[in-house]
């Protein structure tokens, strides 16, 4: 039986990233607890935005629901870089929720946040084809624009089975597709940029990405992702050996693998 080897695109070199100094509970700390030697590492990394790449994101049909606005209502009363700044780490949600209107009104955060919850959910496939890559021994990261909220997706679907949340805008300080937090990530990983599959709803973020030097996929569903990855060279299991999620087994397994994702979400 022939095996593929990954062997990236030749591409032009980039300048190496400046290292920045890490302040607690960063990326720098959190690469410290990946797994093995980076003598012995597996390529390529793998690098997955997460919302609407694997988690469905609640926020372009459930929040105007929970608002009781249209979402052009909702983008036109709310304030123009209050979630960015949330997305960056720079504000907490108590300030959030100060400013998160134009006007000022008050609103039920806690409340914002059960919805939000509520609303997330594995996509279609996905929790199947992260295990297939982790039963391999592929160092999967979370590269994504998301506030510290991220816990919540944690807490409901324990995304850390699969791969760790290195790389969370709150954490970098740095939201995609700033060219700045590409190189971050490549200059935190320790890796030449083509050893980078970085994968993404998202063209822009894509496109910044092959312009940092990675190898970016466009997500749009994941059995035509597992195909972009194997045409890549990327070694997956038969799916009849991958018997369900860790940790759950018989009839919970079997419902992991038929999550339903909800038609129409914005990417």
């Amino acid at each position: 039986m022939a095996v593929v080897v990954f062997r990236p695109p030749s591409i032009a070199p980039i300048p190496k990233a400046t290292r920045v100094m890490a302040a607690p509970g960063s990326s720098a700390t959190a690469l410290s607890s990946v797994s093995g030697s980076r003598q012995n590492r597996k390529l390529p990394i793998l690098l997955f935005d997460v919302m609407d790449t694997l988690v469905r994101d609640p926020f372009y049909e459930d929040i105007p629901v929970f608002f009781q606005m249209s979402m052009k209502e909702l983008l036109e009363e709310k304030h123009p870089t209050a979630w960015v700044e949330f997305e960056k780490g720079l504000i907490d949600e108590k300030e959030l929720a100060r400013k998160f209107f134009k006007d000022g009104r008050s609103f039920d955060l806690e409340g914002l946040k059960e919805c939000m919850i509520r609303g997330y959910s594995y996509l279609d496939g996905i929790e199947a084809l992260l295990k297939n890559l982790k039963l391999k021994s592929y160092e999967l990261h979370a590269f994504t624009n998301y506030p510290i909220w991220y816990m919540m997706i944690e807490e409901k679907l324990k995304l850390s089975k699969y791969l760790s949340w290195t790389f969370c805008s709150c954490k970098l300080g740095k939201r995609k597709p700033a060219l700045d937090s590409y190189m971050e990530v490549i200059d935190l990983l320790g890796v030449e940029p083509a050893s980078c599959i970085f994968v993404d709803d998202r063209l822009a973020n894509i496109e910044a990405a092959k312009d940092a030097g990675m190898i970016g996929l466009h997500f749009r569903n994941a059995e035509t992702l597992k195909e972009d990855l194997t045409s890549l060279g990327i070694e997956l299991l038969l799916m009849e050996r991958v018997n369900g999620p860790v940790g759950l087994s018989g009839s919970s397994a079997n419902q992991a693998y038929c999550l339903e994702r909800l038609d129409g979400v914005v990417g």
